[in-house]
């Protein structure tokens, strides 16, 4: 890779020959405004707010997709640039409701309002034209499960469609219908709920627009806090304690565990437990199936199944691998099903009167929950599930002063967890976790084996790593992102041999889930996220004094006062599942 010298608003620069002009100018802190761009995702200049001027070129080109060239000479800013720039985003606005005030993303995450603001244009400059839109071309509001997709309020970006096209390899979403008309919808303009769609929510995580956002559940939650008659308990998972701070002006990767239990207590739940003690029983439940398929000649490779949204993709699109899963529930779904058998039955609660509210980092885990597979005894193992982002805006409507808490603690006995389950939320963590305990269990003894780095990182989409365990030697692959799972799986079903493997939907895995606080454009292009959010997390696994699931006192006491064996009949019973093909929908 070469350099060449490009000069930018008087500025002289050497950069790799490589980049964009909006690159180039990033690197001495110029900045060119964009709505559509979002590096290594959508990269197509449709929006035209990048727009500068080339010394030598007639017209104007789109900074994010130009390549720089050796002499290049570039303005950025003219009042010839600028009155274009302005003309773009008032056609933009022209034809976009102007109700702000009932978006979610109004809280500067809408990058629309903010690039509008910069540029001084005002959205009632175009009152009539949008009153003509909301009354005469409103699109009706599709509110699935999980995903709530408004295309009143899209402008065309198309980030989303390039994430679930080509990122995600789903395809749910497409450009329908031409000129005006054009929308971003599905297939027959059915319902999200009606398609292949998986819910992993990556297209909210790059809307720029309040066009996608999670179906909201707060009000079932506080209704249901409010009711006398119920016992309302709420767990949280890995990823979010890593991520909520930044809903409340904190860095990213802070890890707030303390004032996010604090917060939950303040909120009026019952209980506070803590989701990674599930994930600690995950992993004895799914170690012991691992070791029985591989001395007993089951099907491998095991791949996990903690990921809702690569289920349900797997269900659709490899059926055939629908053995290879594991039966395990994920690990909120088990902890749901533990609350309404082991602790109610402990502190003789009914639980028909108990509501599980999970808060996740995730959207799919919405569908999950409200599948018939993940019931016991006709009850639901988790009643409602909301987002990160969601129990911010709960927070922040009860008038909590969230960075001015102090450090609550989980509740027992479904509050202990370790290192290994706090490792969850990150890529190859599942596997580093199911290594260090299968490993012990193989060995019968307590391995020095703590740290399995070569399944670390997001900058691999598919990992490979043999693991020498006892007298196995163990080769196992992490995949995480959509796309790269289907690469994975096409090369399991070519003949290539893998022992265990472990696919996480949302690349990065759970700490960059659909749920999670949204980063704008202008952060997502030039900070990892996903990797500041997964340093959190191994710093906690760092600072834990346990770091193996099966050395958590919480599940020793779990198993032999209730559950007996892992893998035994009681614990099949309420932590284990089956899956559906899917192919045909």
């Amino acid at each position: 890779m070469g350099k060449v010298q490009v000069t930018i608003d008087g500025v002289k620069v050497y950069v790799p020959d490589n980049y964009t002009i909006l690159e180039a100018a990033k690197e001495i802190n110029i900045h060119i405004p964009t709505l559509c761009f979002l590096k290594d995702i959508s990269e197509i200049g449709c929006c035209r707010m990048c727009l500068v001027q080339i010394k030598g070129k007639k017209g104007l080109e789109a900074a994010c997709v130009h390549p720089v060239s050796e002499g290049m000479e570039v303005i950025t800013h003219s009042l010839e640039i600028n009155k274009v720039r302005k003309k773009n985003m008032e056609l933009i606005l022209s034809n976009h409701p102007a109700i702000c005030q009932s978006c979610t993303r109004s809280d500067s995450t809408c990058e629309l309002q903010t690039l509008a603001n910069k540029l001084g244009v005002h959205f009632l400059n175009y009152k009539k034209y949008q009153m003509n839109v909301t009354q005469n071309n409103h699109v009706e509001i599709d509110d699935g499960i999980s995903i709530q997709r408004d295309p009143n309020r899209c402008v065309l970006c198309r980030r989303c469609v390039t994430v679930c096209n080509n990122i995600q390899t789903v395809g749910a979403i497409s450009a329908i219908n031409r000129g005006f008309h054009t929308q971003i919808g599905t297939a027959g303009d059915r319902g999200l709920d009606e398609t292949r769609c998986v819910n992993c929510g990556q297209c909210i995580n790059v809307c720029p627009t309040g066009a996608l956002q999670e179906h909201h559940d707060n009000d079932d939650v506080f209704k249901a806090i409010y009711d006398p008659e119920k016992y309302v308990v709420v767990q949280t998972a890995p990823a979010v304690r890593a991520a909520l701070g930044e809903a409340f002006g904190n860095p990213i990767g802070t890890d707030v565990t303390g004032k996010m239990v604090t917060a939950l207590k303040m909120l009026g739940f019952d209980k506070v437990f803590d989701t990674d003690t599930a994930a600690d029983l995950t992993i004895m439940e799914e170690g012991t199936e691992l070791i029985d398929r591989i001395r007993g000649g089951g099907t491998l490779p095991l791949i996990t199944s903690c990921s809702p949204g690569w289920i349900k993709f797997c269900e659709h699109n490899f059926p055939e691998m629908i053995p290879n899963l594991s039966t395990c529930k994920s690990p909120h779904q088990m902890l749901g099903a533990l609350i309404k058998s082991y602790y109610a039955e402990k502190n003789n609660i009914d639980p028909e009167k108990i509501v599980v509210v999970s808060v996740m980092p995730c959207t799919a885990k919405k569908y999950e929950a409200k599948r018939p597979e993940l019931s016991v005894n006709g009850l639901p193992d988790v009643d409602i599930v909301i987002t990160t982002r969601e129990l911010a805006r709960m927070i922040k409507a009860r008038g909590i002063d969230f960075n001015a808490l102090g450090d609550g603690k989980f509740d027992t006995p479904l509050g202990e967890s370790t290192g290994a389950g706090l490792i969850f939320g990150a890529t190859g963590g599942v596997m580093e976790a199911a290594l260090r305990t299968v490993a012990d269990l193989l060995n019968g003894v307590s391995s020095d084996s703590i740290d399995y780095v070569q399944v670390r990182g997001v900058e691999d989409g598919i990992k490979i790593a043999e693991v020498e365990v006892a007298d196995l030697k163990l080769r196992a692959a992490v995949a995480h992102g959509l796309g790269n799972a289907r690469k994975l799986m096409e090369r399991v079903k070519a003949g290539e041999h893998f022992d265990f493997i472990e696919v996480m939907a949302c690349p990065g895995g759970c700490i960059n889930g659909g749920g999670q606080p949204i980063q704008v454009s202008d952060v997502r292009n030039w900070v990892d996220v996903k990797e500041k959010r997964a340093q959190a997390l191994y710093q906690g696994d760092r600072e834990k004094f346990i770091r193996k699931s099966h050395n958590n006192p919480a599940i020793k006491r779990l198993y032999k006062e209730y559950l007996g064996m892992a893998g035994g009949m009681k614990a099949h019973k309420l932590l284990h599942t089956h899956y559906v093909d899917r192919h045909d929908d």
